[in-house]
């Protein structure tokens, strides 16, 4: 391939515990939509198509860890673990960790508008490279790198977390305040991948606004900093 990295590629593969035989599929998983704009006749795919596989090897990948580190867990409290353990958020300190967001191939003015440090374009990302990690070194050398990196989080779900729409709905409530109202403030993606920013707003409070994979993570998330914010819900 012509293109180059931003940065030689050595130390990312330490970082993620595999050298790529293929470096086409590597750069494939590192390559923004931007970047066609920049190279229009570039053979290179971005990572979206990737993105779509990775998302599901991880997926795989932690249902797997929680299962087997929660034997006594019901299957809503698997779920719950899980959404926190692969949403967006998650994916995207995993790449702040490897400092993916420095390898990517991106246009200038992706770039300039701080795309290498972007949560949703950072979470993408790293699910691209899990996909390229599965595609080149097979499901062990993918699953080696998400136990790795997610495993830490396990400790901090041992607990399934009270969900956050339901604990800011019943604070409403006590108060004597309206339900709680969401909106969607964007949506960004592909549709097999989206990525979906809302609002929540509480009568006699300043809104706030989150992003998830989906609408229900996002409402989640935007209740949890909410919550957050007001002190009704602290870190311990």
């Amino acid at each position: 391939m012509a293109e180059q990295l931003p940065k030689p590629a050595g130390k990312l593969a330490d970082n993620v515990g595999h050298r790529f035989a293929d470096e086409t599929v590597l750069k494939n998983a590192l390559t923004h939509s931007s970047f066609h704009g920049v190279r229009a006749h570039s053979q290179m795919q971005d990572f979206e198509r990737l993105e779509f596989v990775g998302d599901r090897v991880l997926g795989l990948v932690i249902s797997t860890l929680l299962y087997e580190a929660f034997p006594n867990s019901d299957e809503g409290g698997l779920a719950t673990r899980f959404n926190l353990m692969v949403r967006k958020e998650t994916c995207a300190q995993v790449a702040r960790d490897i400092d993916l967001g420095s390898y990517l191939l991106m246009s200038p003015g992706e770039q300039d508008a701080g795309g290498r440090q972007k949560q949703a374009i950072l979470g993408n990302a790293c699910e691209a490279l899990i996909a390229a990690l599965y595609f080149d070194g097979g499901l062990d050398v993918a699953r080696q790198f998400i136990t790795k990196y997610w495993e830490p989080y396990l400790d901090q779900v041992v607990k399934p977390p009270q969900d956050a729409k339901t604990a800011l709905q019943e604070w409403a409530q006590s108060k004597g305040l309206s339900t709680p109202k969401y909106s969607v403030v964007d949506r960004q993606g592909p549709d097999h991948a989206p990525n979906f920013t809302m609002s929540v707003e509480v009568e006699g409070l300043d809104g706030d606004q989150a992003e998830g994979s989906s609408k229900r993570l996002a409402e989640q998330a935007a209740a949890e900093r909410l919550l957050m914010r007001e002190g009704i819900w602290n870190d311990e």
